[in-house]
């Protein structure tokens, strides 16, 4: 899950208690098909494979070479209908998806998703795939608005066998508003000088040493124990050789844009920039230590920030409460 909090609301997207009438029709979708006889668009293939470790930096042996396998998580990328959609969509999720529309809670946020691995994927597997709507929650309100948790479960099968089952949670909400002097449990947030403040992040047991580091302007990466491997995000145990012992090293801070996108649209006012009138550069570094992590690049305009640009560490400070890695570009 995130680390979104909630509670159950009593009334409609305005707030009012009252009974919540809604619910009963969309709980009678529960157990309907969202999808039947779905077909991967493509067959499991060694690019994909390439593509997504290398995004991901997963140097396992396992996924590349002879008899190589796909990483487990890729499950739901092969089930995937890119821009165009599947033609196999049921018509109950579109109904569903209008009775919520209907009802105000146009917005929609990825919540977090569940996966289980029965079988390796390989080259050469076609993928097949049934979905139902699993479970529509009662109506809750989150930082983020008033809305229905909605759980969709794909069975997915490869050359007709199981292969796995993927849960897929979303919540269909109406935003919260806030302005000044509001109280917590809407969003944005806004400081005390009526400013919106940038999101929390979401800190637990697997990586709250590295917002300490943060706190006292230094950037840690793990280091396996058993390996000596490096790696970042923070994760419990080590993607190379399983070891769950672990210490850290200092980044020295140094490091080059690997890839990066331009923010346009739309527009938050918390990440306003005084050059580039609310567009901003979110860029994946590759640091000297040979980890990547994604960060905003500074310092430069966001039209001159390039693939292979040298960029140095420093600490942004966005509101008295949050401080975060930044990376400046050169010439900056």
């Amino acid at each position: 899950m995130t680390g979104t909090r909630y509670r159950q609301a009593g009334g409609g997207p305005d707030g009012r208690s009252g009974p919540d009438e809604l619910y009963g029709r969309l709980k009678a979708y529960e157990g309907r098909a969202a999808a039947t006889a779905g077909v991967g668009k493509d067959l499991v293939n060694e690019p994909m494979i390439r593509h997504w470790c290398e995004a991901v930096g997963d140097t396992n042996p396992a996924y590349a070479g002879p008899g190589a396998i796909a990483p487990p998580t890729m499950l739901q990328a092969w089930t995937m209908g890119g821009l165009s959609g599947h033609s196999d969509r049921s018509s109950a999720y579109d109904e569903l998806f209008g009775l919520l529309d209907g009802a105000g809670y146009t917005s929609v946020v990825a919540t977090d998703c569940e996966q289980e691995y029965l079988r390796p994927l390989r080259p050469g597997d076609e993928i097949t795939f049934d979905a139902v709507i699993e479970a529509v929650s009662e109506r809750k309100t989150t930082k983020l608005g008033t809305g229905y948790f909605i759980t969709t479960r794909t069975d997915v099968r490869a050359a007709g066998e199981p292969a796995g089952t993927h849960r897929f949670r979303i919540l269909k909400y109406t935003p919260a508003v806030k302005g000044r002097g509001a109280k917590p449990g809407g969003a944005p947030e806004a400081g005390q000088d009526g400013r919106m403040l940038r999101p929390r992040p979401v800190i637990n047991r697997d990586n709250a040493g590295f917002w300490q580091g943060v706190a006292e302007h230094k950037l840690l990466i793990q280091r396996c124990g058993g390996c000596g491997a490096l790696r970042f995000p923070w994760l419990p145990g080590c993607n190379e050789c399983g070891c769950q012992e672990w210490d850290t090293v200092e980044a020295s801070g140094e490091g080059t844009v690997f890839s990066h996108v331009v923010m346009h649209h739309p527009p938050f006012p918390a990440f306003r920039t005084s050059d580039d009138a609310g567009s901003y550069a979110v860029a994946l570094i590759e640091l000297a230590e040979g980890v990547r992590m994604v960060s905003n690049v500074v310092g430069v305009p966001h039209g001159k920030v390039r693939t292979g640009m040298p960029v140095r560490l420093e600490f942004l400070r966005t509101d008295p409460e949050l401080e975060l890695p930044v990376f400046r570009g050169s010439g900056g």
